[in-house]
Formats: structure tokens, sequence, C-alpha cells
């Protein structure tokens, strides 16, 4: 579809109640339909200066763009919501395109990509209070953690605080683990062995004085082969990140084939994807988001 950006800037500026006057008015529905399963289509990157795409490093810096593919996706059959941050939620919300849909707000994004602080991924975009407020659905954050850096620590602590306040909302949180560690170029990396992504489990499982409303958002082990003994590492609904996927049909190909025959597993419920079908190797993002539910 095509965006109206004038029209954006003038509701922001003129009548900026109206997005909360749009979150009052969104037709909610539950988290899971009858199916069980969930699809949702993730464009928190930016905030987090991670602007690339298919190779192409500023792909998702052009916001009317990616407001445009947004919503083509979430108009195809099947797709459940999306998970972003609140400038983009706001305009999803000023757009029309959130009702009945599951809305999902992306709450820590300060660890910025290639900064010297990523590992210091404070709570910078949604809080529990916020979600609350507007009528949100969930929240979702990222839970790096390195062993050699003792800022780590800082982190679990404000993701267990994270989770606590969300459960005193009764409202979900997908929290997403990584074991990571720095390169010998200081880039930051994350390890996708089994045996880390089975500790990164194990840890964001115990976070938090209750585990009721936690759900995992993790990605495939370098050998998908791994993961239905990954996944028996707990017992919390989980669902698949799509991760960084190449520019080629045939890397595209790829990691349908890795999501497979991961979402067969008894605690994966579904899929949050965003680059690799907002930004495919062909350019069809129908047909990316299509192929992605039919996995389902």
């Amino acid at each position: 579809m095509s965006v109206d950006v004038s029209e954006l800037v003038r509701l922001r500026s003129r009548h900026p109640e109206a997005i909360a006057e749009a979150a009052a008015r969104r037709t909610r529905r539950p988290l899971l339909n009858d199916t069980g399963r969930l699809m949702i289509v993730a464009a928190d990157h930016p905030a987090r200066g991670a602007l690339g795409a298919g190779g192409r490093s500023l792909a998702m810096a052009n916001r009317a763009d990616l407001l445009g593919r947004l919503c083509l996706a979430l108009s195809r059959p099947g797709v459940d919501g999306v998970l972003a941050t609140a400038d983009i939620l706001d305009d999803l919300l000023l757009l029309g395109a959130l009702d009945g849909k599951v809305v999902m707000g992306s709450m820590n994004r300060g660890g910025l990509q290639g900064a010297r602080f990523e590992l210091d991924d404070r709570f910078t975009g949604h809080r529990p209070e916020d979600i609350e407020r507007l009528g949100f659905d969930a929240g979702k954050l990222l839970l790096r953690v390195d062993y050699d850096d003792p800022g780590s620590l800082t982190t679990l602590e404000s993701t267990a605080r994270a989770v606590d306040a969300m459960a005193a909302r009764r409202l979900p949180v997908f929290v997403e683990p990584f074991i990571s560690r720095r390169d010998a170029s200081g880039r930051l990396r994350n390890d996708l062995s089994a045996e880390a992504v089975t500790r990164s489990i194990a840890i964001a499982s115990g976070l938090g004085g209750s585990s009721a409303y936690t759900w995992l958002k993790v990605p495939v082990t370098d050998n998908p082969d791994d993961m239905a003994e990954v996944m028996a590492t707990s017992t919390l609904p989980a669902v698949l990140l799509g991760g960084e996927v190449g520019g080629s049909a045939e890397e595209q190909a790829g990691a349908y084939e890795k999501w497979r025959g991961a979402l067969q597993l008894p605690t994966v419920c579904g899929l949050v994807v965003g680059r690799s079908l907002l930004y495919p190797a062909d350019g069809d993002v129908a047909a990316a988001v299509d192929t992605a539910v039919g996995l389902l």
C-alpha cells in the first residue's frame, strides 16, 4: 500500500492524541487463535541502528517504504501481528493496520549495533506500563550474555525485573536469549551452537519470580538437527526468530527449511520473522510471507 507521509506528519504535529485514540479503539484478539500457532512480523531493528537487509546496509532506512511493506505483510492471511518499537507501532495505529492483530512492544533497544556498549542493552523502548496503557498484547526483550563481560549481569537483572513487571500485569513477554562474544575484530557474535543455545534457554527460563507469562524467542541452531535436544531444555512456549538471511533465493529457501523442521517440535508455537520476509531476495513480500505462513 502507499503510505501518505504528509498525513502522518500532519496528525503527529497537529493532533498527537490521535495515537492514543487509535490505540483505545483498536479491536483486540487473543494472543493465540484456534490453531495455537503464531505468525508475527518483526520490525524493531531500526531502533538499534540495524538498518541492513538483503545485502543493503540502509534497506530499512526509508520509513514510508518499511510501513508499506509492513501493511502488506499484515494484510496477508495467517499473519497474526507485529513486533516493533513505539515509533513504528504509532504509525501503524494511525494507518489503521493493527485492528484484530497481536501487537508486541519492543522493550530494550539500548544495545546499538556495532557500539562498544552493545551488550549494555538497556530498556529504552516500551515499558510494561506502556504496553498495558496502550492495550498492546505482549512485550519482547533481547537478552545477550557474554561470559567475559561483567555488564551482562546488569542486563540479566534488568531482564528479570521486566519479566516480573509483565507477569504482574498478566502480559506475555517474549525473551530472546543468546550467548554472545566478541570476535578478534571486536564485533559481537551470537553463538548458535547447540550447547550455547541450550545454555541461553536455561538461563532465560529461570529469570524473574514467575515464568507463567514468559515465552522464548529462539534461533535455529547452526545444525538444525540439534533443535529437538536443544528445545527439550524448557517447557516454556517458544517461537522461532528469523535471524539474518542472506540476499540470495537459495539462502532464503534454506531458512524456510530450517524453520519447517523446528516448527514440528512440541514447545515451538510459531515464527517471529522480520527482514527476511519484508525484504526478500526477489522483492515479493506477499509471496515470502505466504510461504512462511504455510510452514505453520
